[in-house]
């Protein structure tokens, strides 16, 4: 029986042939068998007992269990138990670290916003939404909610990369700023001495000049979207009549409070023709259905130009619609041919300037749009079609407007973006500190200069401020004692093929010639951008919502 017992020490199991107790003798190399049935049925005790009282301790410290055939943590190579020595008190257990609490400063304004977009966000049905914020040129919140790939179920995250559309004007005006600043560059002469590509134009038999100031604030006439002059004139003429409407009935109401109330019949008469007349024409010009930009064929373009004098084809032979300098008209292909000049004037490709300049601002993640590049964290984008059903967009090619809307980037990037800008606006008006502290990227009376409102503009995305270089303005004001306060902050929207965005720089109120204080070094205000993967979804008022929230936390 030993003999045959013997001869199992090669098995890795214990013999199946013998019901007793059978356990494995490091120091004999073999299986035995318990001595008798009392042992083996002590030892099953004890082995019971023991294997209780080590689950318990196992599910105590949660440790893993080992794999079959290796030794137990808390036994020794011999089988014997360990005495188990707690780690020192110095050092942590090895636990994913959790994510880190918002800052107990900003807990209510992240906790509030994070409310409102997500109201936003179910009330326009966006798949997905990303935001960021900067308060004195440090993030304190970056989110994202939903899901940046539906299909996928790829939720959105602060690295997530998104189209910001129309927000490409604004770094576009930083390579035309820069040129600028080193005399490389005129913006008061005529277009053609940098591009002799794009034709002299005319406006109603008269020889006029498209300068590179005029294009940035969409004062050249050229053409947006929409083709139709006679659309674009109705359209425009209808806004002003409605304004010009809104105008007089203030007025007229504010006389009438003059004289105490009392009626005046002629006025009265007067009042109700204008009125009649004005909704006529408005009548009229409403009947012609005005095409939203989604509807025209050009936001579709699948044609790959290879550089920025290519892309003029597009609309360089196309005529005037307002003489430059009379009227706003926002043109994205205004911006197309300002990539030409930033070319010619530069020496360099437009994408390679315009990558130096993320470089140099550290914005790591910001690059043109094209679909053979591996972008990680890219979004996809959506659309509902006419049953109301989310599909994707169709494919696009950016390349004819990288410099109106071509470029992706993230909310990180974005803010970078903003607090270089805002460092720079806000440095020259530290006197006592400028030795100090560096330059800004952009010269502060450059920075003055692009957000300073510009005559004859309009700023669609609220209509109290104006546009003004690549940027929306809108100032400081206040009419009533203890009532609203209209903040000073600047801005930009954008809205692309599947995708809607803003950036907006809240500045903080800094005296002129503040004095030697550390609390005044800039950046010194809130930044807020919001990117979506949903096209058509306004984020202005959003964005500024956002940023009082921020600002009253950090006022109090």
């Amino acid at each position: 029986m030993y003999r045959f017992l013997g001869a199992a020490t090669r098995r890795s199991v214990p013999p199946k042939s013998w019901s007793g107790q059978w356990r494995w003798s490091h120091q004999q190399s073999k299986w035995t068998l318990g001595h008798g049935w009392v042992g083996g049925l002590g030892l099953g005790l004890g082995l019971g007992l023991a294997l209780g009282a080590k689950l318990a301790s196992g599910l105590r410290s949660a440790s893993p269990a080992p794999s079959p055939g290796a030794p137990r943590p808390d036994e020794s190579p011999l089988g014997e138990p360990l005495t188990l020595t707690p780690a020192p008190a110095g050092l942590p257990r090895q636990q994913p670290a959790p994510p880190p609490p918002p800052p107990e400063r900003f807990a209510r304004a992240i906790e509030s916003s994070r409310d409102l977009l997500h109201r936003i966000k179910d009330e326009v049905g966006a798949p997905g939404i990303v935001v960021g914020v900067s308060v004195d040129g440090k993030e304190v919140w970056s989110e994202g909610l939903g899901y940046a790939d539906v299909e996928n179920r790829v939720p959105c995250k602060p690295e997530t990369v998104m189209r910001i559309a129309s927000i490409s004007k604004s770094l576009t005006m930083v390579a035309i700023a820069k040129l600028w600043e080193e005399g490389r560059l005129d913006l008061d002469i005529p277009v053609q001495k940098y591009v002799p590509e794009f034709p002299e134009k005319e406006y109603e038999g008269e020889k006029v000049s498209v300068t590179t100031r005029l294009l940035i604030s969409h004062l050249s006439g050229i053409r947006h979207y929409e083709k139709d002059m006679k659309k674009v004139k109705e359209e425009k003429t209808y806004k002003s009549l409605k304004k010009m409407k809104e105008t007089m009935d203030f007025n007229q109401d504010k006389d009438l409070k003059e004289i105490g109330g009392k009626n005046n019949e002629k006025g009265d008469f007067a009042k109700a023709k204008t009125e009649q007349d004005s909704e006529t024409k408005c009548r009229n010009s409403k009947s012609v259905k005005k095409k939203n930009d989604f509807e025209q064929d050009e936001l579709y373009l699948k044609e790959k130009f290879e550089n920025s004098i290519e892309s003029l084809r597009l609309f360089k032979n196309d005529p005037l619609f307002f003489k430059p300098g009379s009227q706003f008209l926002y043109s994205t292909f205004g911006y197309s041919l300002l990539a030409a000049v930033i070319e010619r004037a530069s020496g360099q490709k437009f994408l390679d300037y315009m990558q130096k300049i993320f470089h140099d601002l550290d914005m790591v993640t910001t690059v043109q749009e094209e679909n053979e590049p591996m972008i990680y964290n890219r979004a996809r984008f959506y659309v509902y079609n006419k049953k109301g059903r989310l599909i994707n967009t169709p494919y696009v090619d950016n390349s004819y407007k990288w410099a109106g809307g071509g470029f992706l980037s993230t909310v990180g990037d974005l803010l970078k973006f903003g607090n270089a800008m805002l460092y720079g606006y806000q440095v020259g008006m530290i006197k006592n500190l400028n030795e100090k502290l560096l330059p800004g990227y952009l010269k502060p009376e450059t920075m003055v200069m692009i957000w300073t409102p510009v005559p004859n503009t309009e700023m669609s995305w609220d209509r109290e401020g104006k546009y003004a270089m690549a940027w929306g303005v809108v100032e400081k004001k206040q009419i009533y004692g203890s009532c609203r306060q209209q903040r000073h902050y600047a801005s930009h929207t954008g809205g692309a093929v599947g995708a809607s965005s803003v950036l907006l720089i809240l500045p903080e109120d800094l005296e002129i010639e503040t004095t030697d204080n550390r609390m005044a070094i800039p950046p010194r205000g809130v930044i807020v951008t919001i990117i979506c993967n949903m096209q058509s979804v306004g984020l202005n008022s959003t964005a500024l919502k956002i940023a009082l929230e921020f600002d009253k936390d950090k006022s109090d």
